[in-house]
């Protein structure tokens, strides 16, 4: 079966050999509780995250490098993805984290229909996502929790790989913005979307371009999370201007306009963020 699932629709058989994304299946490089997340989803024992192998986008920066290009990570089936999930839970998970799961959804989804948690579920997303994918995982998913990285088609080429980005990132967040917006009584997110994009080197004016679109898309209540946390990392020789962290005046810049803008909740990092202490071990 030709595989369409992303938008590269590379048409690759996945049953016999690695799409675009490098995988064929399911790949899980780490899954622990992870205390790092925003505080909707890690405001007790941590976020139960799992961490997939494999991506549809090209990021010379990924600070997931070698996981995302599939250089590390074990191949399990639904089943086994979904009795991690059970024992996420059992752990104490604050919820299930699916990072990066975009080009192996159909089979997230599957595994999500063995074992329906009783915290909730997190799609922690690129962005880069066809619409048709996310109503078929939707009914699973409780938290919308997608990267807008670039607005600059020209941006997003040079370092992710897709000019097409911010059309299907764009589309995406439009149809995750209607999951409605419910809190818990510790201020957890139950339901609802949080949108994360990392600020980076020499790109404060695409920032702005991102806050503004999220402003006028997103519930008005809906929380977004500015990062620092770019560390100089993967693929970056030919891009000097990447070899540097992002500034204090950068940073500042991107948070003043979130504030100018109305944003209600803004989630912040401080320097210390970008740091590889940071990086997950591929430990499965």
């Amino acid at each position: 079966m030709k595989c369409t699932l992303c938008p590269v629709e590379c048409g690759t058989d996945r049953e016999t050999r690695p799409g675009r994304c490098g995988v064929r299946g399911l790949t899980v490089g780490k899954y622990d509780l992870h205390p790092y997340e925003e505080p909707p989803f890690s405001h007790t024992n941590g976020a139960g995250a799992v961490f997939f192998g494999g991506c549809s986008l090209r990021c010379v920066f990924c600070q997931n490098y070698t996981l995302s290009r599939a250089e590390h990570g074990k191949e399990i089936s639904p089943k086994e993805l979904a009795a991690i999930f059970e024992e996420l839970e059992a752990r104490g998970a604050d919820c299930i984290d699916l990072v990066t799961p975009d080009h192996v959804s159909d089979l997230v989804a599957e595994a999500l229909s063995y074992h329906r948690v009783g915290v909730p579920v997190v799609y922690n997303s690129g962005g880069y996502c066809k619409v048709d994918a996310l109503e078929r995982i939707d009914p699973y998913i409780d938290v919308w929790m997608p990267d807008l990285k670039f607005v600059s088609g020209e941006l997003s080429a040079r370092y992710t790989g897709r000019a097409d980005y911010f059309s299907y990132a764009s589309e995406a967040i439009r149809y995750m913005a209607k999951k409605p917006l419910v809190r818990g009584p510790r201020g957890e997110l139950l339901s609802g979307i949080l949108v994360r994009h990392m600020v980076m080197p020499g790109c404060t004016s695409d920032s702005a371009a991102v806050l503004s679109f999220l402003r006028e898309v997103l519930p008005p209540e809906a929380p977004v999370s500015l990062l620092r946390q770019y560390t100089p990392m993967g693929d970056i020789a030919a891009l000097p201007e990447l070899a540097r962290r992002v500034t204090d005046r950068e940073y500042r810049r991107v948070t003043d306009c979130a504030e100018a803008l109305g944003f209600p909740e803004i989630y912040t990092q401080g320097r210390k963020s970008a740091d590889r202490t940071f990086i997950p071990v591929w430990d499965f």
